[in-house]
């Protein structure tokens, strides 16, 4: 590692490594052999200030190769539940933080590489990624950035020089990415777990300093805290299963304190409706699967509860009443946030209770009949504008879709919008465009395999705006043709 002084012109304040020693290792990244900027998102980059231009030195930098001015590069120490069994000591093994950034808003980000080289927390790994999974986080949370889903975003690819070895030779990719915080419910875990008490208030206070600091008056901010965080996380994996996507990998080290999706392994969004679909190689038993999420997620906050009981009340039992009441909460909110996105995807401008039947019933009709979940929900919205019901010929056998569509034009009738104000509301709350599966691996193959970045940039144009029609994007509606089979994605770099 070289001492090369490079200047990103961003303005860094590191608090994570100035108020959390003992919390990481400090550390550098290993050296790229011939590092290259192949993709810099130029939108966040203008956003949080990088000022710095020369594609060499943001090469360097983004590799891991030279850490910038003002940086205090470390790696995070947490533990976790991985479907389900509990590792007392992760750790980020392929990541570097570099520090944290503030904004041209003054908001604080943290600065990430993913691939920079092994840490103390590798666990025998190489530390090192592959440019097809960087590509894919990146077109990921992009899109899920545009779907306005909170999330981690991509602000640049670096390729290395470096082959690395998977079950071939891949070429071997750095990916920089931008947090509110990389604190996960495992980084809670891992001092509970060690009986570190004092670690974990120090955690929690300085969670609520950041991320919840309106809690610092709070007679209660621990619980407060874990309210808090359920609430957020209740949001998120209701708007995950609005738009069809599965995570994947909802480990408790992947659930963030700040509530944005982080960690786009074995993720990928449905073409056709399944409440069981499962995309990762290693999810046998279904953990993870569409349906399951809201468990999942509710399961993980009961694991981030239990390191907070002491924090809560000295009486345990009272702790554990707490704590059970507010991560049973869950249910309130996502189901709030779920139907009031429902009612929104079906156009309905007002609430009524027989709205939460009207939605399942749908749902319950699309069950089993490979109905694409994206086209679906703007076909309605188009059926409104031209009184057709082109719908229908998305499924196989359309009986029950056509007695719940006259449900449906009763409800609406009952409402006073509209039809055109009505389908912009639609439109503005179901996607044309998603990563859809096929083309976020054509864009892999063709870079990996030929250096093409052509599929990739224009995959990531159209997903910028995936709620407006788009001339020439016709194909990126489209789900995957029959030979593309079953889709199988696997974890790691």
């Amino acid at each position: 590692m070289s001492s090369m002084e490079i200047d990103l012109g961003l303005t860094f304040d590191n608090s994570y490594a100035q108020e959390l020693e003992g919390f990481y290792d400090a550390c550098l990244g290993d050296r790229a052999p011939s590092p290259e900027l192949v993709k810099l998102n130029a939108s966040l980059a203008e956003s949080v200030g990088l000022t710095n231009t020369d594609t060499g030195e943001l090469a360097q930098v983004f590799s891991g190769s030279d850490a910038p001015i003002g940086a205090s590069p470390l790696a995070q120490v947490y533990a976790g539940h991985q479907f389900g069994g509990f590792t007392p000591q992760l750790g980020d093994g392929r990541a570097l933080l570099l520090g944290e950034v503030l904004d041209k808003e003054g908001k604080r980000l943290d600065l990430q590489l993913k691939g920079s080289g092994p840490t103390k927390f590798s666990r025998r790994g190489d530390g090192k990624a592959v440019l097809g999974a960087v590509l894919r986080e990146y077109i990921l949370s992009e899109a899920m950035h545009a779907l306005n889903i909170p999330t981690t975003r991509a602000l640049a690819v670096v390729t290395t020089g470096e082959p690395v070895m998977r079950t071939q030779f891949l070429p071997g990719a750095v990916l920089t990415r931008i947090a509110s915080s990389h604190l996960r419910v495992g980084t809670f875990q891992f001092f509970s777990a060690r009986g570190e008490q004092d670690k974990v208030k120090q955690l929690a206070d300085y969670a609520i300093a950041r991320h919840y600091p309106e809690l610092k008056e709070s007679q209660q901010p621990y619980l407060d805290l874990l309210c808090a965080v359920r609430d957020k996380q209740a949001e998120l994996v209701a708007r995950w299963l609005l738009v069809g996507f599965v995570h994947g990998v909802m480990n408790t080290d992947n659930m963030t304190i700040s509530g944005e999706t982080i960690d786009y392994g074995p993720c990928a969004f449905m073409d056709n409706y399944d409440t069981n679909a499962v995309f990762s190689s290693i999810d046998e038993q279904g953990r993870y699967s569409y349906n399951n999420q809201p468990v999942i997620a509710q399961w993980n906050l009961a694991r981030l509860a239990e390191t907070l009981l002491p924090l809560i009340d000295v009486d345990r039992d009272e702790a554990i009443a707490q704590a059970t009441e507010a991560v049973t909460g869950f249910w309130e909110t996502f189901h709030r946030c779920w139907l009031a996105g429902m009612r929104a995807k079906l156009g309905l401008s007002t609430a009524q209770e027989t709205d939460l039947a009207l939605c399942e019933q749908l749902l319950e009709t699309m069950s089993g009949q490979e109905v694409d979940f994206t086209q679906l929900f703007r076909q309605l919205a188009s059926d409104l504008t031209s009184g057709n019901s082109e719908s229908q010929t998305l499924f196989k056998d359309a009986d029950k879709f056509l007695l719940w569509r006259a449900s449906w034009l009763a409800r609406l009738a009952q409402e006073s919008l509209s039809t055109p104000e009505r389908v912009e509301m639609m439109n503005g709350a179901n996607p044309l465009y998603i990563p859809r599966n096929h083309l976020v691996e054509d864009a892999i193959d063709a870079a990996e395999q030929e250096g093409d970045y052509q599929p990739f940039e224009k995959l990531i144009a159209v997903l910028a705006t995936p709620y407006m029609q788009q001339e020439s994007a016709d194909d990126y509606t489209k789900p995957a043709p029959e030979s593309f089979g079953c889709y199988t994605t696997y974890c790691g770099t």
